[in-house]
């Protein structure tokens, strides 16, 4: 809408309230019904919202808005080419796996050239400064290509911002970085077609509407890497637990849960396609309930939790199938595939889902355990409850390997407080850890109750400490593994030589081992030779080690039953 298109509508309005202002006695019902609806419609802000500091016309869905018409033929892609690129976590591999299954099935072609793409897409990260800034970075350099191909060519190019950051920047991207044609948040996917299809006139669109039942469970995800042996599963999608740091409940909405029925159907298809590993993706999966309308009545009591103790706002749900319930589903119907979950939150960390894993041998011994300070007053507000739900799950699975998040520089973090969280970091001991420095997000607990005040080389200088506490814990605890048999799933070749492959063993290490033929079983004589190639399970005696990686000696072809059996 141009600007005097705007002024004229604002002019109309104001006429009509006059209007009714100065009416006679006998029509004053009549004018208050008339500025009850006014009070009702549109706001001021709706008038304005139509265009962007640049002129272009800007389409926003809205909640309780009549859905512009859309010809059926215009949603369908016309084999136009689709570049997705993904930033940030295990969930936005998923995301843009659903985002794919959607566009192929409104033909829409993929492509992994970049300059044949008709449509850039790009799922992104919010969770720290620093991933944002990447992506305004990458769309500095689509704009010049964007521009660029449209002088030369003439050949238009759409650019589509997905997932968190377009749930938080909302019409922002559009306003600063006008090359951004489509910004759709994480529950807004399905309609894709339909923004990609607005977007083709020459107006922008956006959707970024938070849902409270979405979780795609009737999209099947189309695999990005069709090679891989390896896929994620997402279970459960949002967030209520309101983290004073994490912005993740705002950009990915309330907490629900997939059915289990379609999560099974979902694994059950990857495993035919040759899958043999699949990570289970929310983030709590703890908080996993399945109450769709096919689960009879009111599901089991409510798990015994391991380390009571946790302060948090969270609200338990009561009732449905519970996350146990799950992974037993899952393990007893592709047995011979490795079932991995992430992420737990160790607030509610149930008793029945550690001892589920120590009875399957195909659920991973490995947990992902958030922490991110060790100090009791700073973020973990609980430092003994989480020492001693460490104690618990290493005693019920004592294999099992540990990994988790830690930030430091948090606010006010003082450099005591600071000790503490190396403190745990040592004392508990992770073979991975994902360390960063604290990046304020907006409208989070602590962006509303407290100051940034750590200074930018303080955080660096903490990070460091943090960095090499975690590397001197993980060498040590990686060369108990040395003079082991690991079951190893191979995965690829080594990123750093054609002549050797990398796989992980159950506790999610990275395995490198010499590519080459191997003994096809465990009892096969010297002359049965069989070459090991990706999706391949192999028995590896581990002879090295260091804080990120292991090496080992192929000794034989498995599977997992077979292996485990004779353990």
């Amino acid at each position: 809408m141009c600007t005097l298109a705007r002024n004229s509508a604002l002019h109309r309005l104001m006429r009509h309230i006059f209007t009714n202002r100065t009416c006679s006695r006998t029509h004053s019902f009549s004018t208050v019904k008339k500025l009850e609806h006014l009070k009702e419609g549109p706001s001021l802000q709706d008038f304005l919202r139509g265009a962007t500091d640049n002129g272009a016309n800007v389409y926003v869905a809205g909640r309780n808005e009549t859905v512009p018409y859309i010809a059926p033929e215009t949603l369908r892609g016309q084999r136009r080419k689709v570049f997705l690129e993904v930033y940030g976590c295990q969930m936005n591999t998923s995301d843009t796996e659903i985002v794919w299954s959607i566009l192929k099935s409104h033909e829409y072609q993929r492509t992994v050239n970049l300059t044949e793409a008709d449509i850039v897409l790009m799922m992104t990260c919010a969770i720290r400064e620093g991933a944002e800034d990447t992506v305004w970075n990458r769309l500095k350099h689509l704009r010049l290509m964007k521009q660029k191909r449209e002088a030369n060519e003439g050949k238009p190019l759409q650019i589509g911002v997905l997932g968190c950051m377009a749930e938080r920047l909302k019409k922002q991207l559009v306003e600063k970085e006008h090359s951004v044609d489509v910004v759709a948040g994480p529950d807004a996917y399905k309609d894709l077609p339909r923004l990609l299809a607005i977007g083709q006139k020459g107006q922008k669109a956006i959707n970024v509407l938070l849902s409270l039942d979405e979780t795609y469970a009737d999209v099947v995800p189309v695999k990005l890497d069709r090679r891989s042996k390896t896929a994620y599963v997402s279970i459960m999608r949002g967030c209520d637990n309101m983290c004073s740091y994490c912005i993740v409940p705002f950009t990915r909405g309330k907490e629900r849960s997939r059915p289990m029925k379609s999560i099974r159907d979902e694994v059950v298809q990857l495993e035919n396609e040759g899958i043999r590993e699949i990570t289970l993706l929310g983030q709590n999966v703890n908080s996993y309930r399945d109450t769709s309308e096919n689960v009879e009545g009111d599901g089991p009591k409510e798990a015994t939790l391991l380390a009571p103790g946790f302060r948090t706002v969270y609200k338990t749900k009561l009732g449905g199938l519970r996350f146990a319930e799950l992974l037993t589903e899952l393990a007893e119907a592709v047995p011979e595939m490795r079932i991995r979950f992430t992420s737990p939150h160790p607030k509610d960390f149930p008793r029945d889902v550690l001892e589920t894993i120590a009875k399957y041998p195909n659920i991973c011994n490995s947990l992902h355990l958030p922490a991110q300070s060790g100090n009791t007053q700073v973020l973990l507000s609980r430092r003994e409850a989480y020492l001693n739900l460490v104690k618990e799950v290493r005693h019920l699975i004592p294999n099992v390997t540990l990994s988790s998040d830690f930030i430091c520089g948090f606010c006010g973090e003082t450099d005591i407080e600071f000790d503490d969280t190396v403190s745990l970091i040592e004392e508990v001991g992770y073979h991975a850890a994902f360390l960063f420095a604290y990046s304020m997000r907006e409208k989070t607990t602590a962006h509303r109750r407290y100051s940034d005040d750590v200074p930018a080389e303080v955080k660096q200088e903490r990070l460091r400490k943090m960095i090499a506490a975690f590397r001197k814990t993980a060498e040590r605890l990686n060369s108990h593994f040395i003079d082991r048999t690991e079951l190893v799933l191979v995965e690829g070749y080594s990123k750093r030589s054609r002549t050797d492959l990398a796989g992980r063993n159950d506790g999610n290490v990275k395995v490198i081992v010499p590519a080459g033929r191997i003994l096809s079983g465990r009892d096969s004589n010297c002359d049965d030779l069989k070459p090991v190639g990706v999706g391949d399970y192999i028995a590896v005696r581990i002879v090295e080690s260091n804080s990120q990686i292991l090496k080992g000696e192929p000794m034989y072809h498995t599977t997992m039953r077979e292996f485990y059996a004779n353990r």
